[in-house]
């Protein structure tokens, strides 16, 4: 059942209001004036508040802005006797869902009410989804050096600084990315990912910048790349190191000036991009063999973390394994098994050359071939 409040000073519109909301089957509460009703709103549970502008204490603006600020679901609108533009455009700029003039046409209100509650569950369930892929995205780990690697995350998240992330195969590269993102100021905005030695060297430019038609054979319609789609937003370009000179020359460039040009046009386009790079290479001994360039390095390397393999964090490996647990059960629809503390044991014994990626992928395996509980037997066996 949707939860509704009714936030006016005046008793007989509250009444009215009410009868006509559960008459339609809504749970009503009701709060005589702007600071009751801000109150009840920032520590409950309400889908939509129906909020007078003229009020004592707080008015009907002021009550929306705050619970804007608070970034509640809740969905605001305004029922107002003074029902004019200037009222409207100011209630629609703070974030309300609706402007109704009293007293308010029936059908009008029903209809703005059901949109709302529509709205409020769409709101919640996105945050709901944002949670969990924050989760799944969490850095794992105790030890000093992934202490270390989540306190710099922590500090340059909220910044604009260009950050370089280095480190083997599978260590988990990608999630301090992720982490980065949505950490910080542009969280809302696209994360674009692009692995730079998946990509073939002569279409690196068109992923990364676009094309317009007939640029080359096979082009036949315009494309927008990955620094567009990117826009507002943080592009996260994976492997760098295998980027051709010729694309690492068009990234200083869009880097420099925030503008690029697609492949085959000459009009300049601005964009507005935070870049997270990652590399598994040494790119001081690549910028030595002529491999890559010294000043796109320097560009990128604003702040580096370096991300630890998982033989020098294996303290790390009971929480990983937990959460892997836990992850793969979900995605199974399962409860999580359990592992008996000597196969842990012999799981912090092994090399994990393939890093976190090897252990989750072992994790899995566990799960799919045993039971309940997996023993050490089944870990010698399996992993």
């Amino acid at each position: 059942m949707a939860k509704l409040i009714i936030v006016d000073d005046e008793k007989p519109i509250r009444a009215a209001l009410r009868d006509i909301l559960e008459y339609e089957g809504y749970e009503v509460d009701e709060a005589k004036d702007g600071e009751e009703g801000l109150d009840m709103i920032l520590n409950g549970s309400y889908d939509v508040a129906l909020c007078d502008i003229k009020m004592p204490k707080l008015n009907g603006l002021e009550v929306l802005a705050k619970v804007s600020e608070a970034e509640k679901s809740t969905q605001v609108v305004m029922v107002s006797a003074f029902g004019n533009v200037e009222n409207a455009v100011e209630a629609t700029k703070r974030g309300a869902f609706d402007f109704i003039t009293k007293p308010p046409d029936l059908n009008r209100l029903l209809i703005t009410v059901r949109n709302a509650i529509e709205r409020a569950k769409l709101v919640q369930e996105t945050k709901t989804l944002k949670k969990r892929i924050y989760k799944l995205n969490e850095i794992v780990g105790e030890s000093e050096p992934i202490k270390k690697v989540k306190d710099t995350i922590n500090r340059v998240a909220a910044t604009e600084a260009r950050v370089l992330v280095t480190g083997a195969n599978g260590s988990g590269k990608e999630m301090v990315a992720k982490q980065i993102h949505e950490k910080g100021s542009r969280a809302n905005q696209p994360l674009v990912e692009v692995n730079c030695a998946a990509i073939p060297s002569e279409l690196i430019e068109s992923e990364l910048f676009g094309h317009e038609k007939g640029a080359f054979t096979g082009a036949s319609a315009r494309r927008v790349g990955k620094f567009e789609q990117a826009d507002g937003g943080t592009l996260f370009l994976d492997e760098i190191g295998d980027m051709s000179l010729s694309a690492q020359a068009k990234v200083l460039r869009a880097l420099q000036e925030n503008k690029i040009t697609r492949v085959g046009g000459d009009k300049e386009i601005k964009v507005n991009v935070r870049v997270i790079a990652a590399t598994n290479k040494d790119l001081r001994q690549e910028i030595i063999n002529g491999n890559f360039r010294e000043d796109l390095f320097h560009r990128l390397s604003v702040i580096m973390i370096n991300v630890p393999p998982l033989a020098e964090r294996k303290v790390d490996i009971p929480l990983l394994a937990d959460k892997f647990l836990h992850d793969i059960g979900n995605e199974y629809g399962a409860p999580p098994k359990e592992l008996t503390p000597d196969a842990m044991t012999y799981l912090q014994s092994l090399p994990w050359t393939g890093n976190v990626r090897e252990l989750r992928n072992v994790i899995e395996r566990l799960v799919i071939m045993c039971g309940d509980t997996i023993t050490l037997e089944d870990v010698k066996l399996y992993a």
